[in-house]
């Protein structure tokens, strides 16, 4: 489990989120929305250590990110960014980057290494594509091998940045499913979002920022009575119940 507490962190000493006080629990999908530029992405960044906290305390099952190294925290929280370069290299070889937290110097990939590598491009179904250079592959598919490469490194946590960027409406669907499977198998799924209806549909906790601070927290039945996603985001939310469940529709205000 990852607790943040009165967190505050940014960029060149000037704090872009401010207070924030989260818990981001195993077997649930957190879904984290708001405003661009709100702070969303420096959050996530801050929980991986990529940029450090001004104040406030990160914890990783009780212990303080402080005292953890940067390969302890890499096998606590696996990070999938939202721009990534796409190498010129097999599938099978950037999945494997996902074991580099468990590797010594020189890196040699064992045996187990590349078991676990193979199962995880079995989980996201692009298994038969480990010989495929990833520059051959759709934007879909190479976001199922980004998903895999951040399985192989075996966390219980994993962060995504807006993993439905630039993919089409059948490979999103596809990822958050993915994300709904990962989180039935235990682990801690945390996603940034702007499609709010996506978010709707598939988070158990909404976290809805504003201005570098977190607003609220709650489901998304909570969140759509309360009204406040109409004050954060200027759009009607209406919601459709079908045969898998709520299905929610947002349009602009009249």
């Amino acid at each position: 489990m990852i607790q943040l507490h009165n967190v505050y962190a940014g960029y060149s000493g000037r704090n872009v989120i401010h207070d924030i006080s989260l818990t981001l629990q195993p077997g649930k999908v957190t879904v984290i929305i708001g405003p661009n530029g709100c702070g969303k992405s420096t959050l996530l960044k801050t929980i991986t250590g990529i940029l450090p906290l001004s104040d406030g305390q990160l914890l990783f099952n009780g212990v303080s990110s402080a005292a953890l190294s940067p390969t302890q925290t890499a096998r606590q929280v696996a990070y999938l960014p939202q721009s990534r370069r796409v190498p010129d290299i097999s599938v099978l070889s950037l999945v494997l980057h996902g074991r580099f937290p468990y590797l010594s110097y020189p890196r040699r990939y064992q045996p187990e290494d590349r078991d676990i590598a193979r199962r995880a491009l079995d989980w996201v179904g692009l298994k038969e594509l480990e010989k495929k250079n990833v520059k051959e592959l759709s934007g879909g598919m190479q976001q199922g091998v980004y998903l895999a490469m951040a399985l192989a490194q075996d966390t219980n946590t994993i962060l995504m940045d807006e993993p439905t960027t630039f993919l089409d409406i059948a490979h999103q669907l596809h990822t958050m499913e993915l994300a709904r499977r990962l989180a039935a198998e235990g682990k801690a799924v945390v996603m940034v979002l702007h499609d709010l209806s996506l978010a709707l549909r598939t988070a158990d906790t909404l976290a809805v920022m504003e201005q570098g601070r977190l607003l609220c927290i709650g489901t998304p039945d909570e969140l759509f009575a309360g009204g406040m996603l109409t004050d954060v985001f200027g759009v009607q939310v209406q919601r459709i119940l079908s045969d898998d469940g709520w299905h929610y529709v947002c349009s602009a205000l009249r």
